[in-house]
């Protein structure tokens, strides 16, 4: 019997990356050595009530509370490491302490993270790897991305990397998340993984797994990738977003391109056509979503 995984199918598909970004801004990555369970933030052996404190201000803050640990290995009886992280582009910074007790989070300031100001702990000035590989939320998290983690933890960016609790789109499989920039990667597997982490080094995104910024809408985020992609533009800040106008199911963005000036993409929004099971333990099938850039010219 063949067991479904949504990553697989997704690929068969030939499922579009471009645009499938979760819409973050503030982060918090908080060290705890796991089980995660399903719901990490509900689930796991965390000190008691400290779980629903972080739902509670992270839902009311708008900050994405990720659980990480060292790839392959156990916490020992050390501090517990804490990142906080702002995406916004240029501007985007992470900063990060060692708790004596893992409960000391508490007294970290969500509302200011989640408004971008900073928390007055160290600034962490190397980019962040955060590997999702939450396998009790989806089999291909696991199956996929631990791979990816431990191959990065074996080479020169290891003391960048760390194994994360649920990020967003399954299906896409080893995902991975670059911080503080929000650049979220997926289909990788162990060899893309080091052009990702190389590419990081170098200030540059990688286009072919680039599933969009976090700090972006979905469809800036298509807009985004499609001007990279025409004029292969890999630096980090070679595209910068403007203003953005919505009106029904076109998005239109401006963006100051490198070398070209003033840029407006317009995007339209355009539903799914057939159903699929969209994560491994879906219970019913679901449309996808889509963006297709309409127009590219030149701002006035």
């Amino acid at each position: 019997m063949t067991v479904f995984r949504c990553a697989t199918a997704s690929r068969a598909r030939g499922d579009e990356l471009a645009g499938t970004a979760s819409t973050v801004r503030s982060f918090l990555l908080l060290e705890h050595p796991g089980p995660w369970g399903t719901d990490a933030l509900r689930d796991a052996r965390l000190p008691d009530g400290l779980g629903a404190h972080l739902q509670l201000q992270s839902r009311r803050h708008r900050v994405r509370v990720l659980l990480v640990r060292r790839p392959g290995r156990r916490a020992g009886d050390g501090p517990t490491r804490v990142v906080a992280a702002r995406a916004a582009g240029a501007a985007s910074w992470a900063e990060a302490a060692d708790l004596d007790r893992i409960d000391d989070v508490r007294d970290l300031d969500l509302a200011a993270l989640g408004a971008g100001r900073s928390l007055g702990l160290e600034p962490e000035d190397t980019p962040v790897l955060a590997v999702c590989t939450h396998g009790r939320h989806d089999a291909c998290c696991a199956e996929l991305g631990r791979p990816v983690a431990l191959e990065l933890a074996s080479g020169p960016h290891a003391a960048a990397v760390w194994e994360a609790s649920h990020v967003g789109g399954d299906r896409f499989a080893g995902n991975l998340v670059v911080l503080p920039r929000g650049l979220y990667y997926g289909g990788l597997d162990p060899e893309s993984a080091r052009e990702v982490a190389s590419a990081t080094v170098r200030g540059e995104v990688l286009l072919e797994q680039l599933r969009g910024r976090s700090d972006l809408p979905m469809a800036v985020q298509v807009a985004d990738i499609a001007l990279r992609r025409e004029h292969a533009l890999v630096g980090l800040d070679d595209v910068r977003p403007g203003a953005v106008r919505v009106d029904h199911d076109l998005t239109t963005a401006r963006f100051a391109v490198a070398g070209r000036g003033e840029v407006d993409v317009v995007v339209r929004r355009v539903a799914g056509a057939d159903a699929h099971q969209l994560t491994c333990t879906a219970r019913r099938a679901s449309t996808i979503p889509g963006h297709e850039v309409v127009e590219v010219r030149t701002a006035t």
